[in-house]
């Protein structure tokens, strides 16, 4: 019997701490979306950059000319959606609806981004895989 009792505790304790390294990851992906959400509202790029993966980021520099353009860009919308679903263990994906006007010519458009979030166990941190959206007309 006491044997039993050990391993239900054991078992117990373990599902518990289970639930809060969940906890701990859900409250992180909350806050890092928030953050570049905000980021992106607000026309500061350098902070949205700071959460794209670090090799995503370094083999998809952004140019002068993309920075030049950002710099005549407000962005007028950026809806979630559904918010992010989960694919797979440690990734999320996210849709997000992005409007834009372009203050020279106070033209609005809106445009869709696909984001990839990764979870780092090692940082404990979530990075965007897929980089900075397209602001680009098409």
């Amino acid at each position: 019997m006491r044997r039993f009792a050990r391993t239900a505790l054991l078992l117990a304790t373990v599902t518990a701490l289970a639930g809060c390294a969940s906890d701990v990851r859900s409250d992180s992906l909350t806050r890092t979306l928030n953050q570049y959400a905000s980021a992106i509202r607000w026309g500061d790029y350098a902070a949205a950059q700071s959460l794209v993966d670090k090799d995503y980021a370094a083999e998809h520099p952004m140019s002068s000319l993309e920075q030049a353009r950002l710099g005549q860009l407000r962005v007028t919308g950026y809806d979630e959606g559904a918010g992010p679903r989960p694919d797979g263990d440690d990734e999320v994906v996210q849709t997000v609806q992005i409007s834009v006007v372009n203050v020279n010519t106070q033209a609005e458009r809106s445009f869709i981004d696909h984001q990839r979030w990764h979870y780092d166990k090692d940082k404990s941190r979530w990075t965007l895989m897929t980089g900075m959206p397209d602001f680009s007309p098409h």
